[in-house]
């Protein structure tokens, strides 16, 4: 049994949102009406201002394109609280989009129905946003091409700026998935020049440009991007190398460190070995504090004096409170 007019122009609408392209086959076999109709629907479609474009023929296909303006999205409740709810925390890693984010924000909300807004309400008020570090963030722009790269499975240029290189490369890869650690986006892409696949920090890229030059997807060498990515931070070289041997099971050091799982080696039930090398001695040091008294430091003998100095910091901080005079004793 076919839909409605109304129903079926709304459904043909929400599934040209889902997917970039589709044959008129497929959407005539989802809404159980024949390709006529589907031509026909698709004509109203522009008719109202959807950009459709289509291509002739038996095997024509239909997609939704972008338009001088942008037209509505069909939105089901769970993807409309989803955006909800992304747009409140959108604010980490990405520099500039505060502003933007919370105009979406005040759009959406003004057309959610009664029960979503009360849902949406609710998750704000029992939510606090704490913001944390700093450091640099992607661009948005950067972030959204290489999303739709990802999507449509274009390959990108870019200039990218490694941590060791003082001046930027000219990149062309295959842009596999975008990946959120912390508050920082990876790139996971294979790299064209290099022929392997390499990880990157899409703050330290610029002038994302897509060549139109379509691909097949790779294999990614890993479970799935966001195990790519942790690999590839764990075993990324640092400027100072530390291991330490502690008298602890490895559930216990994750715990107390967040150290990357590959980062953790048991030697027995309970007593495993972490790396906890870094190129600021800063990181090392409190990376032992977190793991308490008993560990056993092996590394770079030139963390050496770094660490002693903060050693000393922290015992001048701490024979300065003990030689202060106590708030009672002040108040005599």
């Amino acid at each position: 049994m076919t839909q409605d007019l109304p129903a079926r122009m709304l459904r043909l609408l929400s599934l040209l949102q889902t997917r970039r392209e589709w044959s008129g086959a497929e959407l005539a076999e989802r809404l159980g009406v024949t390709g006529r109709t589907v031509r026909r629907d698709i004509d109203r479609l522009r008719e109202l201002g959807y950009p459709v474009e289509g291509t002739t023929g038996h095997a024509g296909g239909y997609r939704l394109a972008a338009g001088t303006d942008l037209p509505p999205l069909l939105l089901d409740d769970e993807e409309a609280i989803a955006i909800a709810v992304a747009l409140r925390t959108a604010t980490s890693g990405v520099t500039g989009i505060e502003e933007t984010a919370v105009r979406a924000l005040a759009k959406l909300e003004q057309v959610l129905p009664a029960r979503l807004r009360h849902q949406v309400s609710a998750l704000q008020t029992a939510t606090v946003p704490l913001a944390w570090g700093g450091g640099p963030q992607a661009d948005p722009g950067a972030l959204a091409a290489l999303a739709a790269a990802c999507r449509d499975h274009e390959a990108v240029t870019f200039d990218y700026r490694s941590r060791q290189a003082t001046e930027a490369t000219a990149r062309r890869v295959e842009p596999h998935a975008l990946v959120a650690a912390g508050n920082r986006w990876y790139l996971v892409a294979h790299d064209l020049g290099k022929d392997g696949w390499r990880t990157f920090r899409v703050d330290r890229l610029a002038a994302v440009s897509p060549t139109g030059r379509r691909f097949t997807p790779r294999e990614l060498p890993a479970d799935d991007p966001a195990a790519h990515v942790a690999t590839t931070i764990a075993t990324a070289p640092a400027r100072y190398t530390a291991r330490a041997t502690v008298p602890l099971d490895a559930a216990t050091v994750r715990a107390r460190t967040g150290a990357l799982p590959e980062r953790v080696r048991p030697q027995g039930d309970h007593t495993c070995t972490v790396d906890i090398s870094a190129d600021n001695p800063l990181h090392i040091a409190v990376q032992l504090l977190n793991l308490g008294a008993g560990a056993i430091l092996h590394g770079s003998p030139e963390l050496a004096p770094h660490l002693e100095e903060l050693g000393r910091q922290l015992f001048g901080a701490g024979r300065t409170l003990s030689d202060a005079p106590s708030r009672e004793e002040a108040d005599r």
